[in-house]
């Protein structure tokens, strides 16, 4: 099976409970999403509600992948940038898929409909490249070089996951023209 991605699902409670779920779970499998393990639905609550606030202004555009029981099994987040000589690309924020699903390709699956989307979706026209960071010491990094994009800056030890464990940031691009 694959995952069905839908941009700018209905926004009700069982997407937002959905994706709660998934980030808690993704969380507390180890996935670097801003959160460190242990953590609750209600802890992530905060930075969900954000940006739900920052898709109502338009700012931000939510891609959402379906497992085959309709249920919230991976996200990516688009913020469009609105500083005006930065509108030509956007940040990629929050991308997740449920430790349940991993090692079947779906992470693949969401870098490539992410990267679809940016191309072709409506709102886009502008965009010439996609930039997100990462964690350090997870390897990440070298999912997301596998999946087009490369390495373009990197903050030491700008992470604290806790004390005496910072991580680096790592800033990644992929250029769409």
């Amino acid at each position: 099976m694959t995952l069905t991605f839908e941009m700018d699902p209905a926004v009700g409670p069982a997407l937002r409970d959905g994706v709660l779920a998934l980030w808690a779970d993704v969380s507390d499998a180890g996935g670097a999403v801003g959160f460190v393990p242990p953590v609750t639905p209600d802890e992530i609550r905060p930075a969900l509600l954000r940006h739900l606030v920052d898709m109502a202004r338009g700012d931000t555009r939510l891609l959402v992948g379906r497992d085959e029981d309709g249920e919230v099994a991976a996200t990516a987040f688009f913020t469009f940038n609105t500083h005006p000589l930065m509108t030509h690309w956007v940040w990629l924020y929050t991308v997740m898929v449920h430790p349940r699903h991993q090692g079947r390709g779906y992470g693949r699956d969401l870098m490539a409909a992410v990267e679809r989307t940016a191309r072709t979706a409506e709102g886009f026209e502008a965009i010439e490249a996609i930039r997100l960071t990462c964690r350090g010491g997870t390897g990440v990094d070298g999912f997301y070089a596998r999946s087009g994009y490369k390495e373009v800056g990197r903050v030491p030890g700008a992470i604290r996951v806790a004390p005496g464990d910072d991580r680096d940031d790592i800033i990644m691009l992929l250029p769409l023209t």
